[in-house]
């Protein structure tokens, strides 16, 4: 069921490189996020996940960060088992297709 914090990334252009510069899933829970990457080497697929805090700084601007507060780790934990769910879903379409 989709939920409506999930941000689903769609490539800048049609070029295979640019396509590889975004993530296949970003998750969100307030100013917490995690972002799926799909790799390939030597023909398979492998997953990270990256995981950023969003803050406004003095120049006013969004900036993320890698740092969490102790408030924060809860949403992390939630964020990391969605993404775990989230990749073990797409190996399953992945083997599906092949």
């Amino acid at each position: 069921m989709p939920s409506k914090n999930v941000q689903t990334a769609t490539p800048a252009s049609n070029t295979p490189s640019a396509a590889k510069q975004l993530p296949v899933q970003t998750f969100r829970l307030g100013r917490i996020k995690a972002a799926v990457w799909e790799n390939e080497a030597d023909r398979k697929k492998f997953f990270n996940v990256t995981f950023a805090r969003v803050y406004t700084g003095e120049d006013k601007q969004p900036h993320d960060t890698d740092s969490f507060g102790r408030d924060d780790l809860p949403l992390v934990a939630k964020l990391a088992d969605r993404a775990h769910t989230f990749i073990f879903e797409r190996i399953a379409e992945l083997r599906a297709e092949a």
